[in-house]
C-alpha cells in the first residue's frame, strides 16, 4: 500500500510511515517545549514561525535516517529538534538581512515587531538547540559545531560576493553548499549516528543529505521566480528585489559575458533590469515578468535535476530497505517543486 505522507512523499510502507509520523509529532511536541520561555514574550515571538508550519524536512531526514538502525533510539528526536531549532534560527537572522516581509504565509519577526527582537529571538532558538545538543554527546556537539561554522561561512561569503576572478556561479554553489547544505547533511547523519547505524551508513546519508540539500536551495530559486506568493508562502522574487542573484540570474549574466544565450530585445531590456535597482515596484515586476520567459530558468530546473540524481545515486550503497525508496522519492519530491 502507497500512504502520502510528510513533504507528499509517496512511502511504500506503512510501519515505516508510521514510525516517521509518530517521530514527526514527537519533534512537534520537542519544538514547543524548546520554544517555551518563563518570559512569555520570548514564547510568542520564538513560536512564531513555528506556528506558521513549515515542511520539516530537515527532522525528516533524521527520521528517515533513524531507519537504517534503532529509529526509536532515545537521541533521534532530540537531534531532530536540534537541526529544526537552528534552522528556525537562520531564518529569523536571514528575514533581517533580507528586510524581508514575509515567511511561510505570515510577516516576519521583523516585520511584526523589529530587526532587534528578530535576531535576539534568532539567538535564543540557537542558545535551546545548543541546551539539547549537549545531552547528545560531545561527537554530536562537534558535528554540529562544523555545521553551524559551515552555515555561517556561507551567509558571509555571500554577503561579501565573489572574490575577482572568481565564477559567481561557483562562489554561489559554495555560498549554498554552506547555508544549505551543512545543516541537511547533519540531518541525514544524525538520524544514522544517533540510531546506532553502522558508520558506512552515516556517511552514506551525509553525503545524500549534501547534494539533496543543494537540490533543494536550488529548486527554492526556481521557486521564488516562477510561483505566486500562495505556492511559495513569500514574496516573489524576494532576492531579486535585494539585489541576491540566485541561480536564474546567475545563468543570464553568465550567458551574457560568454556572449551566450538569447540576443534578443527582451534578453537585453533583463539584463539591464538586472544590473539596476529593482526596489521599485514596477521594474521589479518586470525583471520578474522576463526572467519567467528565459531560458536561464529552464536551464536552473535542469540544473536542480541533475543535483537530485547525485543525491538519489549517492543512497545506492545502503541495504534495500523501505526508507531508502523514501529518500529517493525524496528527490523527486524536490525536483517536482521547481516544476
Amino acid at each position: 500500500m502507497t500512504v502520502v505522507g510528510p513533504f507528499g512523499l509517496s512511502v511504500w510502507d506503512e510501519n515505516l510511515d508510521a514510525d516517521v509520523q509518530a517521530g514527526l509529532a514527537a519533534v512537534e511536541e520537542g519544538l514547543l517545549e524548546a520554544t517555551k520561555s518563563d518570559v512569555p514574550f520570548i514564547t510568542d515571538t520564538a513560536r512564531h514561525l513555528l506556528r506558521a508550519g513549515g515542511k520539516r524536512f530537515r527532522p525528516l531526514l533524521v527520521m528517515l535516517g533513524a531507519q537504517f538502525g534503532d529509529p526509536h533510539a532515545p537521541g533521534v528526536v532530540p537531534a531532530a529538534v536540534v537541526v529544526e531549532l537552528t534552522h528556525l534560527a537562520t531564518l529569523y537572522h536571514d528575514d533581517v538581512m533580507d528586510e524581508a516581509d514575509v515567511r511561510r504565509g505570515v510577516p516576519s519577526a521583523n516585520s511584526r515587531w523589529d530587526n532587534s527582537v528578530a535576531v535576539l529571538t534568532g539567538d535564543f532558538l540557537f542558545s535551546r538547540a545548543s541546551h539539547i545538543l549537549a545531552d547528545l554527546g560531545p561527537e554530536a556537539v562537534r558535528v554540529q559545531a562544523e555545521a553551524f561554522e559551515r552555515l555561517v561561512t556561507g551567509q558571509i561569503m555571500e554577503t561579501v560576493g565573489p572574490r575577482d576572478g572568481r565564477d559567481p556561479l561557483d562562489h554561489y554553489l559554495e555560498v549554498i553548499a554552506g547555508k544549505t547544505s551543512s545543516l541537511m547533511a547533519v540531518s541525514g547523519r544524525f538520524g544514522a549516528m544517533m540510531s546506532g547505524a553502522d558508520e558506512s551508513v552515516v556517511h552514506v546519508l551525509t553525503q545524500y543529505g549534501e547534494r539533496i540539500g543543494v537540490a533543494f536551495q536550488l529548486a527554492d530559486d526556481v521557486l521564488d521566480i516562477a510561483s505566486d506568493s500562495h505556492e511559495s508562502g513569500k514574496t516573489p522574487g524576494t532576492d531579486l528585489r535585494e539585489g541576491i542573484p540566485t541561480l536564474p540570474v546567475l545563468h543570464v549574466r553568465r550567458w551574457r559575458a560568454q556572449g551566450k544565450g538569447p540576443a534578443t530585445p527582451e534578453d537585453r531590456r533583463l539584463n539591464e533590469l538586472l544590473d539596476g535597482d529593482l526596489t521599485d515596484d514596477a521594474l521589479h515586476a518586470e525583471a520578474l515578468h522576463l526572467l519567467r520567459a528565459h531560458p536561464a530558468l529552464e536551464q536552473a530546473r535542469r540544473d536542480t535535476v541533475r543535483y537530485a540524481d547525485e543525491a538519489r545515486a549517492a543512497l545506492a550503497p545502503l541495504p534495500d530497505l523501505p526508507a531508502k525508496a523514501s529518500l529517493a522519492a525524496l528527490c523527486e519530491a524536490v525536483v517536482h517543486r521547481a516544476g
